[in-house]
């Protein structure tokens, strides 16, 4: 007789296989216990600090939400960067750089027109804006103050910082995953991610930003500001009822003109804005366009301008009497003398968004191209301005030798030639040599620029072939040390190195080189500290000459129409407070063996007022400079 039965060996079978099912299971269980641990680890971490601890992590997360909010100034202040584009320079052809200076301080350009002619923009998108701020964040976070918490006993390490950003628009949220392991005594801790929101406008900011930008590029319509002042404020077509030439200086046309677009480009108003208008000539200034925060719109007459006006001769605008002179029109009993003159206008704008205390601000080029705007920019490609006529006119062979100061040939210089203020790019002189067709022009410019060295310009005809060589100085990088009254500065400052030829500019203390070669300089330092000045609101009255409708209008007859500009109040958040001027020159001996440029400054009193902020303006004229090479 069997005990197991027929069916024994099929039923320990199954007994073992549902045994290994249980086993399965249960080692299921334990494997989802382990995961759902370690998720859940720092989801509950808060509440598990030790009462002694939490004091280190509150401050820890106090840390990190001021670098976020940080960041974020630094964001709107630089029109959406923290870390700037590689800087551009303009041209007399083009006066923009890439970046505008705006009281000192670099801002990257949304729109520009590049040093030979092109459109060009450079507008961060969202995602841009955030990484930005993740790298900032990540930079920092490691440096928090937390010394205090050493001195009581606290071991606190971190680790390799991961951080993700999302802007919102009234906060800014971060998620950053970093060990932060704190001990003392018997009590630990460590917590890997860190979740925090703080309140923030900056992504509304960044939205109306972009709406006005959008709007600027389909409309032109700062360029049409411009060119109704252009039309206001300078002579471009028109009739006067004289016998007599008409003259104006172009330094003065110019001068009245950027006061003008100064002052009108600040009585500009978006609709969706709360103002008052009080009559017909401030609705002109109105844009139909609604946009979340207060805007304004700046341009200063400091600012990079570039001015050109046809025909003109020795700096004189001309109009020739008709009538008197011409068979036929004396019968007419008068003289009437037309003009019709022909500009080139640009310059820059800063746009800026506030709400509260913050504030996100960026600049773009107004470019008036032959009394007209210029063409919109309807995608982010670079588009060709029209190329000068003498650029397309090269007929004579030309060869440039390029040789440092050592007269050693120099590779890969790039050369340019400008003829009357239009420049005209040659070619690339590869083995220092350069062998190509120029345009015709007597004593014109021949530009050559080169990696690691100085601009340079050498007064040479092409009317026949020829043979010119051409020396440039090589540029040395060294650090630059600012101390204040005999102690180290590390606040902010402008130093600048102004030659003939060369300027070299850094902000301080973000950018502590500065490239140099020999030469005759005058050394500018601007230093700067926080300050709560307010100027208060100002209103002027502005009249301008317009032609009367009708028959006058015809004749040229005009009446004064008067309008007010209102200028909002503004706090000065960093005023002058140090700095001074000093000419120098640099030998190139001091330049190869020096690693370091220190710069002692004096200080000025914090200004409180306006005038104390006048006086320290005199005052930096009159400091001098302490310099060092080591």
């Amino acid at each position: 007789m069997n005990p197991r039965g027929d069916d024994g060996i099929f039923s320990l079978g199954k007994q073992r296989r549902g045994q290994l099912t249980i086993f399965i299971l249960v080692a299921v269980i334990i494997l989802a216990a382990v995961v759902l641990f370690f998720v859940a680890r720092n989801f509950f971490v808060f509440s598990t600090i030790p009462a002694s601890i939490e004091p280190v992590y509150v401050s820890f997360t106090e840390c990190l939400g001021d670098d976020v909010l940080t960041g974020a100034g630094v964001l709107g202040s630089q029109a959406g960067y923290i870390e700037l584009p590689e800087f551009q320079p303009g041209s007399t052809y083009m006066p923009f750089s890439n970046q505008l200076d705006f009281l000192g301080n670099p801002i990257p350009y949304w729109y520009y027109v590049s040093g030979n002619g092109l459109q060009k923009e450079q507008v961060p998108s969202l995602n841009d804006v955030e990484s930005q701020l993740e790298v900032f964040v990540d930079e920092r976070i490691r440096d928090c103050e937390l010394e205090s918490y050493y001195e009581e006993g606290f071991e606190i390490s971190m680790g390799e910082p991961k951080s993700t950003v999302k802007i919102n628009k009234n906060n800014i949220n971060i998620d950053l995953d970093m060990d932060l392991s704190i001990e003392r005594g018997n009590d630990s801790v460590l917590i890997s991610n860190h979740d925090i929101s703080m309140n923030s406008k900056l992504g509304t900011l960044y939205d109306s930003a972009r709406e006005i930008y959008d709007h600027e590029q389909e409309t032109l319509f700062l360029e049409r500001y411009a060119v109704d002042t252009l039309r206001l404020y300078s002579p471009v077509d028109g009739v006067e009822l004289t016998c007599s030439p008409l003259v104006w200086k172009t330094n003065e046309v110019f001068s009245e003109l950027q006061n003008a677009i100064e002052a009108n480009t600040q009585a500009i108003k978006i609709s969706g804005n709360e103002f008052t208008l009080n009559d017909e000539e401030d609705k002109y200034f109105v844009n139909d366009i609604s946009v979340e925060g207060d805007v304004r719109f700046l341009n200063s007459k400091s600012w990079s301008y570039a001015y050109e006006v046809n025909p003109s001769e020795n700096n004189i605008l001309v109009a020739n009497p008709a009538g008197a002179n011409q068979l036929g029109l004396g019968i007419l009993g008068f003289c009437y003398t037309p003009y019709h003159f022909v500009y080139d206008v640009k310059y820059p704008v800063l746009v800026q968004i506030s709400e509260g205390e913050e504030l996100f601000q960026f600049p773009f080029a107004v470019v008036i191209q032959g009394n007209n705007p210029r063409e919109p920019l309807l995608d982010s490609e670079a588009v060709d301005f029209e190329i000068p006529e003498l650029c397309e006119q090269k007929n004579t062979e030309i060869t440039v030798n390029v040789y440092d100061t050592k007269l050693n040939l120099v590779n890969n210089a790039e050369i340019s030639y400008e003829c009357f203020g239009t420049k005209c790019s040659i070619g690339q002189a590869t083995s220092g040599i350069l062998k190509s067709d120029f345009p015709q022009c007597i004593n014109g410019d021949v530009i050559v620029k080169a990696e690691g060295y100085k601009n340079a310009r050498h007064q040479f005809s092409t009317v026949e072939q020829g043979i010119v060589d051409v020396v440039i100085d090589k540029l040395y990088e060294l650090n630059v040390e600012l101390t204040l009254d005999g102690v180290n500065y590390n606040g902010q400052a402008t130093v600048s190195f102004v030659s003939d030829d060369y300027i070299q500019t850094i902000i301080y203390p973000e950018q502590k080189k500065i490239k140099l070669s020999e030469g005759d300089y005058e050394v500018q330092v601007f230093a700067f500290r926080n300050s709560s000045l307010r100027l208060g609101e100002t209103k002027s009255e502005q009249c301008v000459e317009v032609l009367q409708t009708g028959i006058g209008g015809f004749f040229g007859f005009t009446k004064e129409n008067c309008y007010t500009v209102e200028f909002p109040a503004q706090v000065v958040s960093n005023a002058l407070a140090g700095g001074g001027k000093q000419g120098y020159y640099i030998l190139e001996s001091q330049l190869s063996s020096s690693n370091v440029i220190e710069i002692n400054v004096q200080s000025f009193p914090t200004p409180n007022t306006i005038e104390q902020l006048q006086q320290n303006y005199i005052l930096l004229d009159e400091k001098s400079l302490n310099i060092n090479f080591r």
